[in-house]
């Protein structure tokens, strides 16, 4: 997607506005399983779900344009360009697609959301390929799962629908460090992201190397789904390293051979295309542009940048909605406005990709984030990437925006489509009643010293070979009678700090926040130790950038740390990952102690020297049951009432929420994650806890937190 292209306006005027800036900005592994086993039923073991089954749907996708003659020669198998058009098999071939990215669906929902995409009239589906999802760590390869990447594409196939794939190696796409693992960070000295820089390329054929093949059979002239292969992604947003996109090309055709169809994608304007595309008739290039936008004029222009005959109109990011940011209003789009933007590319026999046709979850902590005018400008999308497409993030189809697209395509389709199928059962199971297990300071003392880092200066999350979650860092100062300053210039992304002495029984105290966005100096108040006061840092990494100059995002306490000028030195760190998405478990032993639900002794009451009493850091556990009798389905929780941190549902990080920034109120928990019988909700809680310590299952979204509503825009 291309951040320069958003225009807002209101719902009454479909005038389009200036675009706004797009989103697509010691080595020693620390491991809190000691943490971990004592609270053993918060750490995330990833559901590697079953694959959904492959049954396949009847639908002849196959649209020819009637006032076109067939040509002479039929290829079986075979996609091409020729005379400004799209050909299959021997066929004029009009491309009606949109995105659905698999890794933002569980498996056993794969087949469900294709066929919906389907009954949109869809004939193609379009998907990114994460490749720190895939390679989480250095070697380690990860294809199972919401990971198995063969497996969507052949369940694609089975339902008739073809393939557009987008493997990177950069995707942006709202998603952490637009598909870059972290560990590439990691490497010294710094590496060049998206870039000729030989450091980075040998790590992107190694990537390409094991990826590429996986999916070489499953091109369209091997009788595969896939009929285009795209290069990068909007790399003319980006920058202007034509050698980068050669050996992108060169890796490509290795693996991949000459046949197909290599494609790039970038703004609809000329300097982003003089950038990003390829000259020459090996790569075709695409274009997207703001919704709303008189396509043909941009379509012209495409064609300027492809050899003569070699430009079929295609929009591959029409987008049918757009993202949100924590402490935004919820993006909301007309229906009718979108659906008449659409029409005026398919009435032209143009084609079109929706994006997204179904945006899906950002479960763990994979979210990205967007910056502004530098990377102190911080904006970490939600866990919810509903992305007001037709089908949304439930799967639901019931509404506005679905039938009007819907109508649009029937109009161009040669066929029937296939009926409308009803929304999933949404169901509320109630009251959840938590308890307090743990809290962090708690857990301190019982940690292994092998496991804690020591160093002069603070280190960055991803040198300690941590990519996701929390990173504690302790230190002591002297106090003094009138309290202190502390300042941290630089911090990545938020750090709650806390103080405390032994000489006063431990008790910790919190003293305040500091925030990339707007960092400022925290007063340390006198602790009255008797000897040095213990000063601990808890950082979030809430997302790195995906698009833009800042992407470089590393997580942590970035610079030096200051107390009343002076440099703090002597820091002792201790990482909190969890587990993420794609990660499997490290011992059995997590589940034997979670089964026994263990109650963990607060000793160290948390204090405030405010009036906003802060609860800090800390586990709530509640259990709900599903009668066997009943029928498993999606629900959401509410987490109304608490304030920010993270859950997982029967070990599953179904993501983070938000409440006092919102606008998400509800996290959307898929019913594969949920079983007949008991079912195991874990809250880590890092502000304030409902005073109730209750959460609801609901059975609808809520974007209306943080004292903010939607509002519908036109892009």
């Amino acid at each position: 997607m291309n951040q320069s292209k958003k225009v807002v306006a209101t719902e009454s005027t479909s005038k389009s506005r200036t675009t706004m800036a797009r989103k697509r900005s010691s080595k020693a592994t620390v491991i809190f399983f000691v943490l971990l086993s004592v609270i053993a039923f918060v750490a995330f073991v990833p559901v590697f779900a079953s694959l959904p089954s492959l049954s396949s749907h009847d639908l002849h996708l196959q649209h020819q344009h009637h006032h076109h003659h067939r040509r002479e020669k039929i290829d079986v198998w075979k996609f091409e360009i020729a005379e400004d058009m799209f050909w299959k098999d021997g066929k004029p071939f009009q491309i009606i697609g949109g995105d659905l990215h698999y890794f933002r669906v569980l498996p056993e929902y794969w087949e469900d959301r294709l066929l919906r995409a389907k009954a949109l009239g869809l004939n193609t589906i379009q998907t990114y390929i994460p490749w720190n999802l895939h390679e989480p760590e250095p070697g380690k390869l990860v294809f199972e799962g919401i990971a198995d990447l063969v497996s969507f594409l052949k369940l694609c196939q089975k339902l008739d629908l073809l393939v557009m794939l987008r493997p990177g190696p950069y995707i942006c796409a709202e998603w952490d460090l637009g598909g870059f693992p972290a560990w590439l960070l990691a490497i010294e000295p710094d590496i060049r992201l998206r870039s000729s820089d030989p450091a980075y390329l040998k790590m992107v054929e190694g990537w390409w190397g094991v990826l590429l093949p996986k999916v070489a059979p499953l091109l369209y002239g091997s009788g595969g789904p896939i009929i285009m292969v795209q290069i990068e992604n909007e790399f003319g947003s980006y920058g202007d390293d034509k050698a980068y996109l050669s050996q992108l090309v060169k890796l490509a055709r290795e693996n991949l051979g000459e046949d197909i169809i290599l494609y790039t994608t970038d703004g609809g304007s000329r300097e982003t295309l003089e950038k990003g595309t390829i000259q020459g008739d090996d790569v075709f290039s695409a274009v997207d542009f703001t919704t709303g936008d008189n396509p043909w004029p941009i379509f012209k222009l495409q064609k300027e940048f492809n050899s003569p005959g070699k430009s079929p109109p295609l929009s591959s990011e029409f987008y049918t909605g757009w993202l949100t940011h924590w402490g935004e209003k919820i993006e909301r789009t007309d229906a009718d406005f979108t659906a008449a933007a659409l029409e005026k590319i398919l009435s032209r026999n143009g084609s079109v990709v929706l994006y997204m046709a179904h945006g899906g979850t950002n479960f763990g902590f994979y979210n990205g984030a967007n910056t502004g005018s530098d990377e102190s400008d911080y904006k970490p999308d939600l866990t919810s990437y509903d992305y007001d497409a037709p089908i949304t993030e439930s799967g639901n189809v019931d509404n506005a925006k679905f039938k009007a697209i819907r109508r649009v395509v029937q109009k161009y389709s040669s066929v029937s489509l296939p009926s409308v199928p009803s929304n999933i059962k949404k169901t509320g199971y109630g009251s959840i009643q938590l308890q307090k297990t743990a809290f962090l300071f708690d857990l301190l003392d019982g940690i292994d010293s092998a496991h804690i880092v020591e160093a002069e200066n603070p280190t960055a999350m991803e040198y300690l070979y941590q990519m996701f979650g929390f990173l504690l860092y302790v230190s002591e100062y002297a106090s003094k009678t009138g309290g202190s300053k502390l300042v941290i210039p630089k911090v990545h992304d938020r750090a709650q700090v806390f103080i405390s002495c032994s000489s006063n029984g431990g008790q910790v105290s919190y003293v305040g926040t500091i925030e990339r966005w707007s960092n400022q100096a925290i007063g340390l108040p006198n602790a009255k130790c008797v000897s040095n006061t213990s000063l601990f840092i808890l950082v979030e990494n809430m997302g790195r950038v995906n698009y833009g100059p800042y992407m470089f995002d590393r997580k942590g306490i970035l610079s030096s740390v200051y107390i009343d000028g002076r440099v703090l030195n002597r820091w002792k760190m201790i990482s909190i990952p969890f587990h993420n998405l794609n990660e499997v478990p490290k011992f059995n032993s997590v589940i034997q102690v979670a089964s026994e639900f263990p109650k963990v002794l607060v000793r160290k009451k948390l204090e405030h020297k405010s009036e906003d009493v802060l609860e800090g850091p800390s586990f709530y556990t509640g259990r709900f049951s599903i009668d066997k009798t009943s029928e498993v389905s999606d629900t959401y929780i509410s987490l109304r009432g608490w304030g920010k941190g993270i859950a997982f549902v029967n070990e599953f990080n179904v993501g983070r929420y938000w409440l006092t920034s919102g606008p998400q109120c509800n996290l959307y928990i898929p019913a594969p994650i949920l079983r007949h019988g008991e079912n195991v909700l874990v809250i880590f809680e890092l502000e304030s806890a409902n005073p109730e310590l209750v959460v609801d299952s609901v059975d609808q979204p809520d974007f209306m937190c943080g004292s903010r509503k939607a509002s519908v825009h036109q892009l």
